[in-house]
């Protein structure tokens, strides 16, 4: 069994920087990098940002340390890995092995693979996730990066269209789903459902901004944040027609199992089953 924690975010969380000050603790304290710190052991626990996939590395990783430290958390280092030798460099292993979380940053998915994937720094990476009580967390490109089938690119004006959706292989930390992120806000439900006609047998979690999940065992999954998860379901298909379709052409699946979920509500994936919060019950209960 894993015993580490998954915490994928589609993008754009609260990081305590609203305009209206105000707002900022309110929001940040009750958001989801407080749930973050809160899994990996609290205030002292010490978080590693990897920002490999941003093209300012140095400017979110700032962004990310000031607002970990405006949760009151102040172990948080942030390392910018640019190639497979930066990864295995003596310094950033023992720094990973020190951290009881690590944080990928958003920016391009396929620099977190081509990086650090099949690297010391990635069996070490593995081997902590499953099994010790470690966090792996990650935004936008780093939630993505999670699944060993990984969508890298494709546009959401081609969706539904065979080969418009661009896969590689992940991270494989979670070989059962498919993530896909800033989906509420990029429309992104055709290239997730392109992905899941390719590999059926995977579930596709689509990531609406400010939303994640927290998957324990690699399996049991909390829906946090302010947003919405959409789970594609493909375990009943009756019609899927990818396989005998050309390239280019528009495709048709026939008994997708949708759900909408959202604050409070869980998802089995093992079992395919949604259990969702009572609608009496507040969500600052």
């Amino acid at each position: 069994m894993i015993r580490g924690t998954l915490i994928p975010i589609g993008g754009n969380e609260d990081k305590g920087f609203h305009k209206a000050n105000r707002f900022r603790m309110d929001y940040i304290s009750q958001g989801i990098l407080a749930r973050v710190v809160f899994e990996s052991g609290g205030n002292g626990a010490n978080i590693l940002v990897i920002t490999t996939a941003s093209g300012i590395p140095e400017e979110i990783g700032n962004m990310y340390m000031d607002a970990f430290n405006r949760l009151g958390c102040k172990n948080v280092q942030h390392v910018y890995i640019c190639s497979k030798s930066d990864a295995d460099s003596e310094e950033n292993i023992q720094k990973l092995k020190a951290a009881d979380c690590v944080m990928f940053s958003g920016g391009n998915q396929s620099k977190i693979t081509t990086h650090i994937k099949n690297t010391n720094f990635h069996e070490i990476l593995m081997d902590r996730y499953k099994n010790e009580e470690f966090v792996v967390a990650g935004t936008s490109a780093g939630a993505m990066c999670m699944s060993e089938e990984m969508i890298s690119g494709g546009s959401s004006k081609e969706s539904f269209i065979k080969a418009s959706t661009k896969m590689r292989e992940g991270m494989s930390f979670i070989p059962e789903i498919i993530i896909d992120t800033h989906f509420i806000q990029r429309g992104r439900f055709g290239r997730l459902s392109e992905a899941v006609a390719r590999y059926p047998e995977r579930v596709g979690i689509g990531l609406a901004e400010d939303t994640g999940m927290v998957i324990r065992n690699g399996n049991d999954c909390d829906i946090i944040g302010s947003g919405m998860v959409i789970v594609f379901d493909p375990g009943e298909l009756t019609h899927n027609n990818y396989k005998i379709l050309k390239d280019g052409t528009p495709l048709t699946m026939r008994n997708l199992i949708t759900h909408v979920l959202s604050s409070g509500d869980s998802f089995d994936i093992e079992n395919r089953i949604v259990e969702v919060m009572a609608a009496s019950k507040s969500l600052l209960d």
